[in-house]
């Protein structure tokens, strides 16, 4: 009796273990797919920054382009010359008022209608006198 006792104990201390053990597999299995969803959303996340990190660098290399543009002699000069009038010396300035103002100074021409001439016959009948 002792012995069947210990053989039940034996059974069910193992169907407990395996029980205990496909239990401990199932929560491994489910962490191990739960890590691999956040790595993939983690690398999702990377590559948009990645892109943002891109954009942000084109855009850092068109600001350093204007910025040495805008540094350069000549952009300098162009700005004194057209926002301030000032000029070389020996130069002259010129300051001309705005294009609408400049055109009700200009002299007006009306346009002539380019008529064609009179047929022949319209000629000989003003010609005779047949008109009435």
């Amino acid at each position: 009796m002792l012995g069947i006792l210990k053989e039940k104990i034996k059974r069910i201390g193992e169907k407990s273990v395996h029980f205990f053990l496909l239990i401990f597999l199932g929560a491994l299995i489910l962490s191990v797919i739960r890590n691999l969803a956040h790595i993939k959303q983690a690398g999702l996340l990377l590559e948009e920054e990645e892109r943002k990190v891109s954009a942000l660098r084109e855009e850092q290399k068109n600001l350093q382009e204007k910025l040495e543009k805008v540094q350069s002699e000549e952009f300098i000069e162009k700005q004194l010359r057209d926002n301030l009038g000032l000029s070389k010396e020996g130069e002259i300035v010129i300051i001309l008022p705005e294009d609408k103002i400049v055109r009700s100074f200009a002299p007006k021409f009306e346009r002539e209608e380019e008529v064609l001439p009179d047929p022949n016959w319209k000629k000989w009948i003003k010609l005779f006198g047949f008109t009435s």
